[in-house]
């Protein structure tokens, strides 16, 4: 269940505009698939098996002008402002749009289609509209200012408090106090962007299912077998059962260009990736990116800020853009540094096969892998082999149960419905005491409509206001789904981020909070638990128990798992630096005047004024930086991702150093009670600190990388 702030702060859903129903259309509505209440098992569950697309816009419509109606009864209310019937009165509304948000989310990122793009294309603006009517209520707004400035000299219990403050500074840097004429452009901004980013996110895709690489048997030398399968299986599902895709994702592109011999193919395939929005096409997102950068820029030129990033980093945990900066800049050097190293190495085996070729971006990944075999004797394909993604999902359950006191069962028996039969359901319980807690959605592969990446979210949140409600989580994922009767092996990367995502979910299920809005994160911060999770697949319980080879079933050896570990820093300069400017492309953006930026030249000068090596590119090109500008929830927010990882590191060394290790029971309850538990009903450097004894440091981050620790 999402309150009113988390409604606020969803970037996909800037508002709309809803008319009053009768009480024909109030009956009309009783009918329609996506407003019923979520029955069956489990507190209830969305009803996937009978959603209907022609329902989604009648049902967000209806849903919109409900929730307007309990907003405005809660502005006229004619008793004194209070927490009751002012903040929880809020956090009790909009439970209609909560139900069909959860349908809408499905159809935009797990089953998108060209039907569903139009009606999102519709949807976008009304929405828009919506949110602006609750922002600008001014009524409401005075009732809001009321309870804060009351709890300021009265404070109130700390949840309670910590409610009060969010609900405040949400409306207050959303224009609550902008005068009339300021209210109206704000809200005409927020609709426009809402269109710009709706059409940004469907380029994207566009370009991701329309640019596919189909091969011949010739053109298969170097690629693993189980890879071939998998490419063969896909061509089969596009219509060419005689040639093998590679599809324009993440989790294809990788593969390919680490083991293809056929350089002339790596080109295209990489060149199809990362041209993704920016062919020169009517699917060209460059002028969008623009148009959007104008609008934030005076959006928050309204609320009088110098930048978005000023306005943006306020109510994070850097505070301000020169923070977050200024983090990144102190990686920057060492990184480049090392992408110099990782390319002579690289090079020197190109000159010794006699190849005449100088290192190029889509050679990166490829005589990167023959420098790991060479360095470490380390065979990427041989370590897949051990990473069954079914044996990977029993471990990510393994440690969910020693840390968390959770245990997964898969539900077989069809009582939860799910949107594909991809979909696995399982009910969460506690491993003490049985208790249910929730239950868990995973949705593993790759598919035509089906956004690219790995992400995480909840169908309903933990909430003990009206009483205590279980969670619904989901994780998603994009394998490339293998032939009928192989297993799905995937890389030590997608291995590191299936335990990324997962630890969001944990997040979900961990959390012990009254009040909906708690549930919301701060953005720097949220992305902390989750890169913390990571670590625990290096761990020796996770290792010898759930790496086992997919064809023998022995445990990955002693020798294969030294490699690993020592050669868990190699290739650091690429995945550093390919973040790094990205998270650097994003901070400069949202910091320079935007009349001066034309994206295709502002991305290549403020690169080449950075020193970015040659041999790489952005991770996330603009064009197709779908965090930034598909929506606004990491705007000027990628930086995030390094500020979590400072925590991750530090509280990494935290685990190092326990007397139980990476299973230590006291330091496992400190992170369940101060870093996943509270989720944001307390001021993350408190958590932090409350966990760690200080606060974090930078020199655990550049142990971690190899990286020389910044001197005193």
């Amino acid at each position: 269940m999402k309150s009113i702030i988390t409604l606020l702060i969803l970037s996909l859903l800037i508002s709309t505009g809803c008319s009053k129903k009768d009480k024909t259309k109030d009956k009309q509505m009783t009918e329609n698939t996506l407003l019923q209440e979520w029955d069956g098992p489990y507190e209830g569950v969305p009803g996937f098996e009978s959603m209907k697309l022609e329902d989604l816009e009648p049902a967000m419509d209806y849903a919109m002008a409900k929730h307007l109606e309990e907003i405005e009864k809660i502005a006229e209310n004619k008793d004194a402002a209070n927490f009751e019937n002012t903040i929880v009165a809020m956090e009790r509304s909009g439970k209609l749009v909560d139900r069909v948000y959860t349908y809408y989310g499905i159809w935009s990122s797990n089953k998108s289609s060209e039907e569903f793009r139009a009606i999102q294309q519709k949807l976008s603006p009304k929405l828009s509209d919506y949110q602006s009517k609750i922002r600008q209520n001014e009524k409401l707004f005075n009732r809001i200012k009321s309870v804060y400035e009351q709890s300021k000299n009265n404070p109130l219990e700390p949840q309670q408090q910590r409610v009060v403050d969010l609900v405040y500074k949400s409306f207050e840097m959303n224009g609550a106090n902008l005068d009339k004429a300021g209210k109206e452009r704000y809200a005409e901004i927020n609709k426009e962007l809402a269109k710009l980013y709706t059409n940004f996110s469907n380029n994207v895709l566009h370009d991701e299912e329309n640019y596919v690489t189909f091969l011949n048997a010739d053109q298969l030398s170097g690629l693993p077998e189980s890879f071939i399968k998998s490419a063969q299986k896909e061509a089969e599902r596009q219509g060419k059962p005689d040639q093998y895709a590679i599809v324009n994702t993440r989790s294809s592109m990788d593969p390919f260009l680490t083991y293809s011999d056929e350089r002339a193919l790596r080109e295209k395939v990489w060149k199809n990736y990362y041209s993704r929005g920016d062919n020169g096409d009517k699917y060209d997102n460059n002028q969008i990116i623009k148009e959007i950068l104008k609008l934030r820029d005076e959006r928050v030129e309204l609320l009088g800020y110098d930048n978005y990033a000023e306005w943006r980093l306020q109510d994070r945990m850097a505070k301000n853009p020169e923070n977050a900066m200024n983090l990144l800049m102190a990686v920057w050097p060492s990184a480049v540094a090392r992408v110099e190293e990782e390319v002579e190495d690289m090079q020197a085996i190109a000159d010794r096969e006699n190849n005449g070729i100088e290192i190029q971006a889509w050679d990166y990944r490829y005589y990167a892998e023959k420098v790991r075999q060479e360095k470490y004797n380390l065979d990427s394909e041989e370590v897949k082999n051990y990473l069954v993604l079914d044996n990977l999902t029993e471990a990510i359950f393994y440690v969910a149960g020693r840390l968390f006191d959770f245990n997964f069962e898969e539900i077989t028996d069809g009582s939860v419905p799910v949107f594909h039969e991809d979909v696995k359901v399982y009910e969460v319980t506690s491993t003490t005491n049985g208790e249910h807690i929730g239950l868990f959605y995973l949705d593993p592969y790759a598919r035509k409509g089906k956004r690219s990446g790995a992400w995480a979210t909840t169908y309903r949140s933990y909430t003990s206001f009206d009483g205590e409600t279980n969670v619904l989580a989901s994780n998603n994922s994009n394998f490339v789904k293998a032939a009928k009767g192989e297993p799905v092996l995937v890389s030590w990367d997608d291995a590191e981020t299936f335990f990324h995502e997962f630890g969001h979910a944990l997040h979900f299920l961990s959390a012990d909070v009254k009040y909906p809005t708690l549930n919301g994160g701060v953005r720097d911060y949220t992305e902390f638990q989750s890169q913390l999770l990571e670590r625990w697949i290096y761990t020796d319980e996770v290792i010898s128990k759930f790496l086992k080879h997919h064809d023998t079933g022995k445990p990955m050896p002693e020798k294969l798992i030294t490699k690993i570990k020592k050669a868990s820093k190699f290739n650091q300069g690429f995945a550093t630096t390919e973040f790094l400017a990205s998270a650097i492309m994003d901070m400069k953006y949202h910091t320079t005047n935007p009349e001066k930026i034309d994206p295709k030249t502002f991305e290549k000068e403020t690169l080449d004024e950075l020193g970015m090596p040659k041999e790489l590119v952005m991770r996330h090109r603009s064009p197709h930086f779908g965090h930034v500008f598909s929506g606004e929830g990491y705007a000027t927010g990628y930086y995030g991702y390094l500020w979590a990882d400072v925590l991750t590191s530090d509280a990494a060394e935290a685990f190092a150093q326990a007397e139980g290790g990476f299973y230590d029971e006291a330091l496992s309850q400190k992170l369940v009670d101060f870093l996943f538990a509270p989720r944001n009903a307390m001021d993350p450097a408190e958590a932090y600190r409350l966990f760690r004894g200080r606060d974090a440091e930078i020199d655990a981050l550049m142990r971690d990388r190899g990286f020389p620790v910044p001197k005193e």
